[in-house]
């Protein structure tokens, strides 16, 4: 797994046995979601794992709905939590571009190929793109005005934090129908950019590579203007959008799912 070192990658899968025991839960699928996975990693950079989970079939019939969400402690190093199944299908029905995210992560700790076909079947009839492109609009805007804004240089981080989706936002433009990669080497790689652009998001990368999760350096022109024009291209795109009705059919997926 590109970025996870074998010691790291056995404390991961340890931790994610441990809640599985002191939860009583099953963990449906577990990944990387962070610079690791985006591709962009620092030499110091933590580790974001997230999980998919179910609970025994009894768990789900109460009269009190309980809590959704399982999360250990933040670390410096370690980042870990993860949502319930019903949550989860919730969330992707919306859609929310994270759990497409999640099931596109390159780097994957615990995986059901059946299952996790099944989510990935099901998260193509859930990606509409304007409701990604107001998700990854949105983020793009507030990250630039919290971290770049008037700034004379910027935190490289930060900075990929802005690119990453206006990405997004760009694939979604002209591949409209296709989910994007979560990789941004792959995602550059997929579309079509200029020779000066590609040249400046492979020296960032060289930056951020060899710099700690502080480093930064002077603001690139040619992605501070790639970055306003896709910002500008999103914002006169309507976002409503007509919705196909997946209740019944994510209902099915959450039954079959809990009595695996």
């Amino acid at each position: 797994m590109p970025s996870i070192d074998d010691q790291a990658e056995q404390i991961i899968l340890q931790k994610l046995a441990d809640l599985e025991s002191d939860h009583q839960v099953r963990i449906l699928f577990a990944v990387e979601s962070g610079s690791r996975a985006w591709g962009f990693p620092s030499p110091d950079s933590d580790y974001d794992v997230r999980f998919v989970y179910a609970h025994r079939p009894d768990w789900y019939l109460s009269l009190q709905p309980g809590r959704d969400v399982i999360e250990l402690p933040l670390t410096e190093l370690w980042d870990i939590n993860g949502w319930d199944i019903r949550k989860a299908l919730n969330l992707l029905m919306k859609p929310n571009p994270v759990m497409l995210e999640w099931l596109c992560s390159p780097i994957r700790y615990r995986w059901d190929d059946g299952i996790c076909d099944r989510l990935q079947t099901f998260s193509e009839r859930t990606a509409f793109a304007t409701t990604c492109l107001y998700h990854y609009r949105n983020l793009a805007q507030l990250q630039w005005n919290k971290h770049v804004g008037d700034a004379p240089s910027v935190n490289y981080k930060k900075y990929f934090y802005v690119l990453r989706p206006a990405l997004m936002i760009n694939w979604i433009r002209f591949n409209a129908g296709v989910l994007p990669p979560m990789n941004l080497q792959q995602l550059v790689g997929g579309l079509s950019l200029s020779d000066e652009l590609l040249q400046e998001i492979a020296r960032l990368l060289d930056l951020k590579s060899r710099a700690s999760e502080t480093g930064a350096g002077a603001r690139i022109p040619a992605i501070d203007t790639f970055i306003h024009d896709q910002l500008r291209w999103a914002a006169e795109v309507p976002t409503a959008a007509k919705r196909p009705n997946l209740l019944a059919e994510g209902d099915a997926l959450f039954r079959d799912l809990i009595r695996v």
